[in-house]
């Protein structure tokens, strides 16, 4: 008789293995109205209930949702739990958050372990995978993406979210494939990526490589520098903000979004008098990423680029 294997990771499901969840529970240990803004399998969120706090979880994912919703039902019938379908960076003008403050807001970003290995929606370099990586509703799939953008967009995404000192000449490739033969699923990527960085190019160089057109598909980086700020003034004094990033662009703007609210003065260099707010906002509580233990990353090989920031808001 065959026995389903279990999750390995506390609060893992089929769905997600959530990452770096104890350290989540450890920051926002006391707080108790608590934002999910990435609500994927709902890891996190499941941790959070245990620990008696009352979560507003969101996901611009539809699939996210529903099977969140099913594995959280008892704790939305008890009213702790409350799903709602939007992005995060968009929450405070969504008619559920109206008005409303938080003690704690966790930001998980990325994709979660389910839509990776969903070949259907195209996460993955998989042999034929479409090309599409949209987290929701929107016009542009990745194939799009490829088939649709200069190669000058397409050298800025390659060398800025795929860290690939080869970008123009990969950019060069894709247009020169495409001219013949549209982009449509994952080989059409993987064969342009081997013609240039050679037969022997890996599945780091793919997971890099996909990772960047995920981001520019979905507007990753942009969509997070603007929600920051935002979800910051839906802090209560003393509320804290957790953002766990997987990519060096992502954790960049986070690292200076903290420290920017952490200092006291925001002038220009050489200012002669201080203009600016003249006061911290709040503090950070990381003065470095936490990183994924060696347990954790040997149980879940996704931890292994997590980088975990926390900030304090003044009180």
């Amino acid at each position: 008789m065959h026995t389903p294997q279990q999750p390995v990771l506390p609060w893992a499901s089929d769905y997600h293995a959530p990452v770096l969840a104890e350290e989540v529970l450890s920051l926002l240990r006391d707080k108790r109205a608590v934002l999910d803004g990435t609500l994927g399998g709902g890891g996190h969120t499941l941790a959070l209930l245990e620990r008696g706090a009352m979560v507003t979880a969101l996901d611009r994912d539809p699939q996210a949702v529903a099977a969140a919703r099913e594995r959280l039902e008892e704790h939305e019938a008890s009213g702790c739990f409350r799903p709602v379908l939007g992005n995060y960076a968009d929450a405070h003008r969504l008619p559920a958050i109206a008005g409303a403050h938080f003690d704690g807001i966790l930001l998980d970003l990325g994709v979660s372990s389910h839509q990776l290995d969903d070949a259907v929606r195209g996460f993955s370099f998989r042999e034929g995978a479409p090309l599409d990586m949209r987290m929701g509703e929107s016009d542009e799939s990745a194939a799009d993406v490829l088939n649709g953008r200069s190669e000058r967009e397409l050298t800025r995404l390659f060398r800025e979210y795929g860290d690939e000192p080869r970008g123009a000449r990969l950019a060069r490739e894709v247009v020169r494939r495409r001219a013949t033969r549209p982009f449509a699923t994952s080989d059409d990527l993987v064969g342009a990526i081997r013609a240039v960085l050679g037969a022997r190019s890996g599945a780091p160089v793919f997971a890099r490589l996909f990772q960047a057109v995920r981001i520019a598909t979905n507007d990753e980086l942009a969509l997070l520098e603007r929600a920051l700020p935002a979800l910051r003034d839906l802090l209560h004094p003393g509320g804290v903000l957790v953002v766990i990033a997987y990519h060096s662009g992502e954790d960049r703007i986070v690292k200076d979004a903290l420290r920017d609210w952490s200092a006291a003065c925001v002038c220009p260099p050489r200012h002669p008098i201080c203009t600016c707010r003249g006061k911290p906002l709040g503090h950070s509580l990381t003065r470095k990423p936490v990183l994924a233990s060696d347990q954790e990353t040997a149980r879940n090989a996704r931890a292994r680029s997590a980088k975990l920031r926390a900030w304090q808001s003044a009180a």
